[in-house]
């Protein structure tokens, strides 16, 4: 053995034994129970594809608006209890939001 690949295999079990422990820091399980997870095909939530006008016509007017940001232009519509996403004016996205 060289002292090359000895320097190479030293180096390497550093690198191993530094970097180990990191990435068992870093990892997060989130479990939640299935009885508190919401069952989205009860909730009467906007629907891909809707317009502005519709969204606003069934919901009424949102308490607040973000956006819209980027490109193509995203917004946010927030009402109580869901998040409304639209790309330009329709909806790609509704996401409920937890309740505190």
């Amino acid at each position: 053995m060289t002292i090359k690949q000895a320097l190479a295999g030293t180096l390497a079990s550093a690198l191993i034994l530094t970097l180990a422990p990191v990435s068992g820091a870093l990892a997060e399980e989130l479990r939640v129970p299935v009885g508190s997870q919401a069952d989205r095909s009860q909730q009467n939530l906007p629907r891909a594809g809707m317009s502005q006008a519709s969204v606003r016509s069934s919901w009424g007017q949102p308490d607040s608006v973000e956006g819209p940001v980027g490109q193509p232009p995203i917004s946010q519509w927030h009402y109580a209890g869901f998040v409304v996403y639209f790309e330009n004016d329709r909806v790609i996205h509704t996401v409920l939001t937890p309740r505190r």
